[in-house]
């Protein structure tokens, strides 16, 4: 693992000078301090390391310490030396949150193992901190689409650059890809802002009703129409409609459809009049509607009438690097609305998330991580999935588990090239050619405001181990 911090606190000098030089020798950073206050300017709530004290101490005590410390930060590992007659008194400091306690004398490889479990833990609860914080930025509207996967990117981007154009939308991705925020995006993002965003899923009406739900009927129109109804596309005005699943559209409603996209008027049933609307239609679907097999039930007219700006959604799977992010969010999010902590993320279940296949994309994601805040889902319940056995040849399967190790390490460390080179145990120069090998781009891991040169160079010299 990298290095680990450690505050070790002890009056008595000789012990003190021992235990910073055994550990030293293990590669763990020590602070030694002779008393708690010393030991006080070290610690912050972003320490990333662990706090060994002694107990017995003039001035304050290692009690009073730890209970500052919890004040200060109630996650920081706090590890208690006591002598033989402290045990009980350290018992309860456990009970209080102690993370764990020592009896002198103790053997020093005790020490190292309660400072690289605390530590370990330490680092999970300042990741999973990092990644919520990460999720609660909203600067802007865009924000609402969640990652730093390059496609999303130029997603985000792309929705800028047109919010304000006012031309229709073809949004095309798999199931639970995001369609619809795409589109919420896009109407938040434009000056159709304060208007309606009308959403309708053309897949879950009934024949007999679409065409009333979307163009309305007068009253009288037909055997049950009692009184006037406004139509969604005419409720849509100054707004957004979006039409989901616009592929499960009969041809009748195609005809109709494509006539208010070119007048933007609609003519309610049972009535002559035509009404003018101001409308920005985005629509979705999880088929090719350009293809050459769904062009016999989709009209080529209507898709080219869309087809003025096409997004292309990515699946989950396309953009595993933002799947910390996600889960993340979508944990905070559950927990707030159960009222219920988030438990804290352990790395074997965050490589169980990073190689699911997630078939239902970012929406089955998000059913995980309510089940995970509710305790009662975990990923290798499941069996694992596709990408866990991924087809081909032993070389590419060494190269798919290579790559997704890879992955998994710049998420960890939020892109962070040092942190990264120490997890993988990896020469600086053979990790820019696997990243250059497998085309994967480690800005897409980096934390918000990381520097490109983060720990070190963003390009290796040619000469570099």
């Amino acid at each position: 693992m990298s290095s680990v911090d450690v505050v070790f606190v002890d009056d008595d000098e000789d012990v003190r000078d021992a235990n910073t030089q055994a550990l030293d020798l293990q590669g763990v950073v020590v602070h030694p301090c002779a008393g708690a206050r010393e030991a006080l300017d070290y610690l912050t709530p972003d320490f990333p390391g662990v706090l060994v004290t002694d107990v017995r101490m003039a001035d304050m005590d290692g009690l009073t310490l730890f209970r500052h410390v919890r004040r200060l930060d109630a996650d920081i590992p706090v590890i208690l030396i006591t002598g033989h007659g402290d045990i009980e008194m350290a018992v309860g400091a456990m009970r209080e949150g102690a993370y764990d306690f020592l009896s002198k004398p103790y053997a020093p490889e005790r020490l190292l193992a309660a400072i690289r479990h605390g530590a370990a833990q330490r680092h999970l609860v300042l990741e999973n901190r990092r990644l919520r914080a990460q999720a609660a930025q909203v600067p802007d509207a865009a924000s609402m689409l969640i990652g730093n996967a390059p496609a999303i990117v130029r997603i985000r981007e792309l929705l800028r650059h047109v919010a304000d154009a006012d031309v229709d939308v073809l949004v095309h991705g798999e199931t639970g890809s995001g369609k619809e925020v795409v589109a919420q995006v896009l109407h938040r993002l434009s000056r159709r802002r304060d208007g309606p965003f009308v959403a309708i899923n053309c897949g879950a009406l009934p024949e007999s009703v679409i065409e009333s739900e979307l163009f309305g009927h007068e009253a009288g129109a037909f055997t049950g129409a009692q009184k006037r109804r406004v139509g969604r596309i005419e409720h849509a005005d100054g707004g957004t409609l979006f039409l989901d699943e616009i592929e499960s559209m009969s041809a009748a409603m195609q005809v109709r459809m494509l006539r208010v996209l070119e007048t933007r008027q609609v003519m309610p049933l049972g009535t002559n009049e035509h009404r003018a609307v101001d409308v920005r239609v985005v629509a979705a679907t999880k088929t090719d509607l350009g293809a050459p097999e769904i062009r016999s039930r989709f009209r080529e007219d209507l898709y080219y009438r869309l087809n003025v700006v096409t997004v292309e959604i990515p699946p989950l799977r396309a953009r595993r690097e933002d799947i910390p992010v996600l889960f993340t969010h979508f944990a905070a999010r559950a927990a707030q609305r159960f009222n219920c902590p988030v438990p804290p993320v352990d790395p074997v279940f965050w490589r169980h998330l990073m190689r699911h296949d997630w078939p239902g994309n970012v929406r089955e994601l998000a059913h995980a991580a309510d089940r995970y805040v509710l305790g009662v889902h975990r990923i290798a319940d499941e069996g694992g999935s596709q990408a866990d056995e991924p087809a081909g040849s032993l070389p590419e399967r060494v190269d798919h588990y290579e790559a997704e190790l890879i992955r998994e390490a710049l998420a960890a460390h939020g892109g962070e090239i040092k942190a990264t080179l120490a997890a993988l145990g990896l020469p600086r120069k053979t990790l820019y050619d696997k990243l250059r090998r497998y085309g994967i781009d480690r800005q897409a891991f980096a934390r918000p405001g990381l520097p490109d040169d983060a720990g070190v160079g963003d390009q290796p010299d040619e000469a570099g181990a």
